[in-house]
């Protein structure tokens, strides 16, 4: 997870390497031919249901195994975006991995709410909070016909008071049992399924998919940079 925590937030924008560069295009260019084309039609298939449109945020989780759990669910409703705040929580290790999901995910790191919420709205998201109050409603009542973070707290406390200021709406999931909460990782699941049943998404605009798709033919193809540095002249 700490590995995890420091290479996020590094978006994909082509291949440098001692002063030279390539972009999306070109790096699709190189490595296309040292791909299967199964491979490269599953890639196909996955960009084609991706979507910028939800954000999942976890707030103060502690087990690095909800995190994990959370990441993995993301990845596989095909929701490109996650944000981890991790604020001065000391995570606490867990078995469970994300089976390397998180290396397909633009992963965002934040120290604080506000820092995240801010980064959300510039780029057009409203903040929707899970978390039980007076102004909660239910989640299948969430407009998510505009770009939606959904934001997911802590284990035991929840979101901090400082998420609940920033949020737009919060929102409650069905409990129509004697269980009072649910876990963290499958309120996220039932959260997020419901928010990707609203927006099927598919939407990714020309560059994201372009750029998307050069970044998981790096990701897919053993000895990457290798194939690169020698189209660069540097091997």
């Amino acid at each position: 997870m700490e590995r995890l925590l420091e290479s996020g937030g590094v978006r994909f924008e082509g291949y440098s390497c001692q002063g030279h560069h390539l972009s999306p295009a070109q790096v699709i260019e190189v490595l296309s031919s040292h791909l299967e084309e199964r491979r490269r039609e599953r890639i196909d298939e996955v960009l084609a249901g991706r979507t910028y449109h939800i954000a999942p945020v976890v707030e103060g989780l502690v087990n690095t195994g909800n995190v994990s759990a959370v990441m993995r669910t993301s990845e596989g409703l095909g929701l490109q975006p996650f944000h981890i705040i991790k604020g001065t929580v000391k995570f606490k290790h867990s078995v469970r991995t994300t089976q390397g999901t998180h290396k397909w995910l633009d992963v965002s790191v934040w120290d604080t709410a506000r820092e995240c919420t801010s980064a959300l709205r510039e780029k057009g998201y409203q903040i929707v909070v899970t978390h039980l109050d007076s102004k909660a409603i239910p989640i299948s009542e969430v407009d998510f016909t505009k770009p939606t973070a959904l934001v997911f707290g802590n284990e035991a406390k929840g979101v901090s008071e400082a998420m609940i200021k920033e949020a737009d709406q919060t929102c409650l999931l069905p409990m129509p049992g004697f269980a009072q909460s649910y876990n963290i990782s499958v309120a996220a699941a039932m959260a997020l399924f419901e928010a990707r049943r609203a927006h099927p998404g598919g939407d990714l605009s020309k560059e994201d998919r372009q750029r998307l798709r050069a970044d998981f033919y790096m990701r897919s193809t053993r000895h990457a940079e290798d194939y690169l540095k020698r189209h660069l002249g540097l091997k």
